[in-house]
């Protein structure tokens, strides 16, 4: 019988992955449950890449650095006719999901990672935790990590009453061929580019192309465009297919109506710029994404945490999410390791300091969404508050991530000084 504690991760994507990775190197025993029956490299696009999420792909051992990502040199703003109206120096990077993914998935041994199964529920007394899987089994540890997303299973159980929060508008997603214009090419491939209709926002990028390939001729164009949809009503009605079947507030991309696309297309020539709205309208097959963001009033339950999507989902805007993930799981496991045998007092600071960094994040994402809520533009509010540049200069979380990364470096350094 193994000596060392042992933890289930409930959750196989990035949060997890780090988690599992993170706990091993402390000498955790780790399995990880993944509800999906297959690889999850096929879904996400394009992520920024901060400096803190590769430090903590190399604490983990994985060789994957910033030369995996696309340099962009600036942030730029186009007004109606196409023109550059703002310029904000960047020294940022964009990378694939799936790459990211993709390293810390093989880096893991295989016999501790489990497709196709999910968890169905969760128990714990004071000697650990128990996890009751969909086919029957079960699997007890000593810790818990919730990490199962926006949708987690473990939070629903734990708190039934804490829901996600409609944003009050959608983002069109686009992942763009390898036939991008050749204007896009030259003019906007070293740029992220905005675009601000009246009460909405697009973002265009490079994105690794086939094979998360970044070389120039390989690049793909990646756009996000935010659009203010009534939850009651107008959702619903996107969500439809052409059967009448309605799929919620997530309709599998195949399934949107062709003359849902056609609306968007020509919405496109009429409000955007002429080079964005020729990609908009070279578009084959749009992501249609419901903005949602989440708040927990806790992670820590006991002996089950939280990580990631599950406590907390800042929206899009903040451009995090992998790398509040992986912090997540470094101020999980520092603690961890800073109180050894003592896995009340560890989860009790993990909870103090993921919640105040949680709720900053989701509180940055409402700021820099406010424009394209719904309510506001019913109220006669449909304008941005800031100037392009402003806003611009404000988008993303990058000193938020920066800082919670210096706090835990300092907080280790000073660990290991004791």
């Amino acid at each position: 019988m193994s000596s060392r504690p042992r933890a289930l991760v409930v959750g196989g994507s990035v949060g997890g992955l780090f988690a599992a990775h993170l706990l091993r190197s402390a000498g955790w025993d780790v399995e990880v449950f993944e509800r999906s029956a297959g690889d999850l490299a096929s879904r996400g696009a394009g992520i920024g890449a901060a400096a803190a999420l590769f430090a903590v792909i190399q604490r983990i051992g994985v060789p994957l650095d910033a030369s995996v990502g696309i340099s962009v040199r600036s942030q730029i703003c186009l007004d109606r006719g196409g023109t550059v109206v703002a310029e904000v120096p960047a020294a940022g990077r964009m990378t694939a999901w799936s790459r990211i993914y993709q390293a810390l998935k093989d880096a893991l041994p295989p016999e501790r990672y489990h497709f196709n199964q999910a968890v169905r529920r969760v128990d714990q007394d004071a000697h650990g935790v128990t996890a009751e899987l969909a086919d029957g089994s079960r699997a007890a540890a000593d810790l818990l990590v919730a990490a199962d997303g926006l949708d987690s299973t473990v939070r629903r159980q734990l708190m039934p009453s804490v829901e996600a929060r409609y944003a009050g508008y959608v983002a069109w997603r686009v992942l763009e061929g390898r036939d991008t214009p050749s204007e896009i090419q030259s003019r906007f491939f070293d740029h992220v580019t905005f675009c601000f209709p009246e009460g909405e926002l697009l973002l265009a990028m490079p994105n690794p192309g086939a094979g998360d390939d970044v070389r120039p001729q390989a690049r793909r164009y990646y756009f996000v465009w935010y659009r203010p949809v009534d939850f009651d009503e107008a959702l619903p009605r996107l969500c439809t297919d052409a059967s009448g079947r309605q799929h919620g507030v997530a309709i599998p991309p195949p399934l949107i109506r062709p003359e849902v696309i056609q609306n968007l297309k020509a919405s496109a020539e009429s409000v955007l710029p002429p080079q964005i709205a020729a990609v908009v309208h070279r578009t084959a097959q749009p992501l249609l994404q419901a903005i949602f963001d989440l708040e927990s009033p806790r992670v820590v339950f006991g002996r089950f945490a939280l990580l990631g999507d599950a406590a907390f989902v800042a929206r899009p805007h903040v451009a995090a999410g992998v790398s509040k993930a992986a912090l997540d799981a470094q101020s999980l496991v520092d603690a961890l390791t800073a109180s050894p045998g003592d896995l009340d007092r560890a989860l009790a600071q993990y909870d103090h300091e993921q919640r105040s960094f949680g709720g900053r994040l989701v509180a940055h994402g409402r700021l820099l969404g406010a424009h394209l809520e719904a309510h506001r533009k019913t109220a006669g509010r449909t304008s941005l508050d800031l100037a392009p540049e402003a806003y611009i200069r404000q988008n993303g979380a990058g000193n938020l991530i920066a800082e919670r990364h210096r706090q835990l470096m300092n907080g280790r350094a000073e660990h290991r000084d004791a």
